[in-house]
């Protein structure tokens, strides 16, 4: 008796105390803000290529602001680029430069003040590792493609090719110059400005964007296409593919305008930009890439749409790609800790578009699905991190656990909407939206959103399902007591505490019994490791269902029998 008293003592005090853990224990909000002494106004990028040699040959201007007084060096992110000249502009005075550790620092002719707009003209050339791809052509029948030049910037990948301050926070509007051979087709960000012939069978093609966004969204695809087009109200709609692919291109982007105009009715906010296009390429490593109004897609995804198990998966791409028009370039994570804003959100709209046309139904699938993907990789995941990302100083890792950014990012937002209540949500995103377009946000931010629309006080929802990690495990013991009719609900959350996962979760939650002459619904408060409810019934439970509407799918629930006493 002396051990078991032993025991039970024991395990009461580690209750209490991974309570305790749960209650107080604060993961760290690490500061992943990259401080600024100048903000970038406009990049006009010249480029050219050795294709043999797999060189860009630059010629960068970049227009900035100081921010302080006595502004005298520039710092921007260049990995190894050749630089052959950095002058001012427009007047041609060489500037004094060093380069090293990823950075060229330049310092400038005098002082500068907040009010005076600084440009300098950089000529280099790079040989880059990351950020412009080649691709030799492909004669295989089934995708046959040309030799093509394409860019990949997120995370850090701009400053490969050309000398930019590299991070989401700061934004800026773009010009691109893209010299190629003649035939070629070449997308860009923005407006299309026309092209011009040069000596040497080459063509120089302008695009510009007026908009400003930030260097990860900078982009260039160069190839032979065939251009389908279509249109959304007055904003054109390009889908660019391999020759003899126009029927792909049709089954795979066709209800583009249609998700356009889903996405506008639901967040209030009209698409902000004047054109969209979307274009294949080899070899892509993701499977779709946001760039502004110049989406990139895997051509091995896209070709998906010409089968019928492949066409969800595709829908499900186009979505979330064009969904980031909103959620990542018009307005844009402030760091890269913050990443689940933009992916969170965009795999959410996924979810919501399939529910404003195939119902409510298909949009519980996509979100139960979501919510699996997490569940099964935090279970055997040890490098797991919350939505908020403490790991986001390694850039090379930030899309390792997509299980977390993308699948638990879009569970936790369908787990906001049932918190604060569907018209009080899209309240709040049109609010987050527009106070916020063209800028950077942070998790609070849209914390803030959230309660100015509902009158909650949403610090608990953030905390444990943003800042902290993991899931909920609950097992339920259930006790019926046939002569008061009544039925115990012990529940217990079984998850392991650590650093950052809690050892308690508050879980509003509906419960349901049903017994041979109907059904009982409860709403229950579960914010113990251990807690009994009470429940009267109208005779012997048949059935106990745990949140069967799926308010909250991020949770492991185990159901124990029925135990039945006089």
């Amino acid at each position: 008796m002396k051990s078991t008293r032993c025991f039970s003592f024991l395990s009461l005090a580690a209750t209490l105390l991974i309570a305790a853990f749960s209650a107080f224990a604060q993961v760290p909000r690490l500061d992943f803000n990259r401080p600024q002494t100048f903000d970038v106004q406009h990049y006009i990028i010249r480029a050219s290529f050795d294709r043999a040699k797999k060189n860009v040959f630059g010629d960068t201007t970049v227009s900035l602001k100081p921010l302080k007084a006595d502004f005298n060096v520039v710092e921007l992110d260049a990995v190894d680029l050749a630089f052959e000249s950095i002058k001012l502009d427009p007047s041609g005075i060489d500037l004094q430069y060093k380069a090293s550790a990823g950075k060229v620092v330049i310092d400038l002719d005098r002082t500068y003040s907040p009010n005076e707009l600084i440009s300098i003209r950089i000529k280099y050339k790079a040989s880059p590792k990351k950020g412009v791809y080649f691709v030799d052509a492909d004669t295989n029948p089934e995708r046959a493609h040309s030799a093509q030049i394409w860019t990949q910037g997120e995370a850090e990948e701009a400053r490969h090719w050309f000398p930019s301050f590299d991070f989401p926070s700061d934004k800026a509007t773009t010009e691109q110059y893209l010299t190629v051979e003649k035939g070629e087709t070449v997308i860009g960000n923005g407006e299309f400005l026309g092209k011009s012939e040069d000596s040497g069978g080459t063509e120089t093609w302008h695009y510009r964007m007026p908009v400003p966004h930030s260097t990860y969204l900078v982009s260039f695809i160069i190839g032979k296409y065939v251009k389908v087009e279509d249109k959304y109200k007055d904003i054109p709609l390009g889908f660019y593919v391999y020759p003899g692919k126009e029927a792909t291109a049709r089954k795979a982007f066709g209800d583009t305008a249609k998700m356009i105009g889903v996405f506008e009715e639901l967040t209030g906010v009209a698409y902000p930009y004047n054109k969209y296009d979307q274009t294949i390429v080899a070899r892509f490593q993701f499977g779709g890439m946001e760039n502004i109004t110049a989406t990139t897609m895997a051509d091995t995804e896209i070709f998906f749409a010409d089968f019928d198990f492949g066409k969800s998966v595709v829908t499900d791409l186009v979505s979330h790609e064009l969904a980031h028009s909103w959620f990542g370039n018009l307005l844009t994570c402030r760091n890269w800790a913050e990443l689940w804003l933009n992916e969170g959100f965009a795999t959410f709209m996924e979810a919501a578009y399939r529910e404003k046309v195939f119902g409510r139904e298909d949009y519980m699938r996509k979100i139960k699905s979501d919510a699996v993907e997490f569940l099964v990789d935090d279970s055997i995941n040890r490098k797991r991190h919350g939505l908020y990302n403490l790991r986001a100083k390694d850039v090379d890792a930030l899309f390792d656990n997509s299980s977390v950014t993308y699948h638990k990012g879009g569970a936790v937002i369908h787990m906001l909407r049932e918190q604060v209540g569907n018209e009080v949500f899209w309240k709040a995103i049109n609010i987050y939206l527009n106070r916020h377009k063209f800028g950077s946000v942070e998790s609070s931010d849209l914390k803030k959103v959230m309660e100015e629309a509902s009158g909650q006080d949403l610090a608990w929802f953030f905390d444990q399902w943003v800042y902290h990690s993991g899931a909920p495990h609950l097992t339920v013991k259930q006790t019926y007591k046939a002569s008061s009719k009544q039925l115990t609900l012990t529940i217990t959350q079984t998850q392991t505490a650590d650093a950052i996962t809690p050892g308690v979760f508050r879980l509003p939650m509906e419960i349901s019994v049903k017994t041979a002459t109907g059904e009982t619904k409860q709403n229950l408060l579960i914010n113990k490791r251990i807690q009994s409810f009470s429940i009267k019934t109208s005779g012997k439970p048949t059935a106990v269902g745990v949140d069967q509407d799926e308010k909250i799918p991020l949770k492991r629930v185990k159901v124990l029998g029925l135990s039945t006493i006089k």
